[in-house]
């Protein structure tokens, strides 16, 4: 997930203001918004066929962790993107002229009223978006992720310098959706306390990363006076 959102995040933001601040009205921005709006209701075992396709085979990075998060990167791109457009709507052009009279330019508009302005909103979207992307099995699935691990993942932390490893990055992986399936199936009776264990964990993530959404939308509105 982590490396989920370091993907997400920039690239939607930045195709959001793109789209909202810079793109001129034309008939490609319009077939462009209209695919981003399209794609956030594509089922997600075809963004796992993408997956494959392209993270996993063409660009050869094989069935990794890094595979996965790209993956779901793409799940979840078109949601930033719509999501941040709202925000980014939301402030009124007053700010905008505001910051124009006193001669900024267009990017330190942007950069220093409009995206602070819109950044709460921007949060939510992100984190939303995030919160979809932890339950997701069926694109992983199809991308090979392993539904048993026998063995350690690769530390972050290297006792060589320079103390970092990214070797993990490359290893085959798991995800807990995966992991309490894999669990239900088998007919012990421990598997089912760790299914059911896996269960309340994987809801207290997303009602915590729901709950931080609701938080930020909540505090920000407060302080909002235009």
């Amino acid at each position: 997930m982590l490396l989920t959102g370091i993907v997400v995040f920039p690239l939607g933001v930045a195709a959001a203001t793109y789209l909202e601040e810079y793109s001129k009205k034309n008939w490609m921005r319009d077939i462009i918004e209209i695919n981003i709006a399209n794609l956030a209701g594509v089922p997600s075992i075809i963004y796992g066929l993408l997956g494959l396709g392209l993270f996993v085979r063409f660009l050869n990075m094989d069935r990794s962790v890094l595979a996965g998060a790209m993956t779901l990167a793409i799940l979840v791109l078109p949601i930033v993107i719509l999501s941040t457009r709202e925000a980014l709507r939301s402030i009124p052009p007053s700010i905008r002229e505001a910051s124009y009279a006193l001669g900024a330019s267009k990017w330190q508009t942007i950069r220093n009223q409009v995206l602070p302005a819109a950044m709460p909103g921007i949060l939510t979207g992100v984190i939303l978006a995030m919160s979809r992307a932890i339950g997701e099995t069926a694109p992983l699935i199809t991308i090979g992720a392993l539904t048993y691990v026998a063995f350690l993942p690769t530390s972050p932390v290297s006792a060589e310098f320079p103390y970092i490893s990214f070797q993990g990055l490359f290893d085959a992986f798991s995800v807990l959706p995966i992991q309490i399936f894999n669990w239900v199936s088998r007919p012990q009776k421990g598997f089912s306390i760790d299914a059911a264990a896996g269960i309340i964990v994987l809801l207290i993530i997303t009602f915590f990363m729901n709950g931080v959404a609701i938080y930020l939308r909540h505090k920000y509105q407060k302080k909002i006076r235009w």
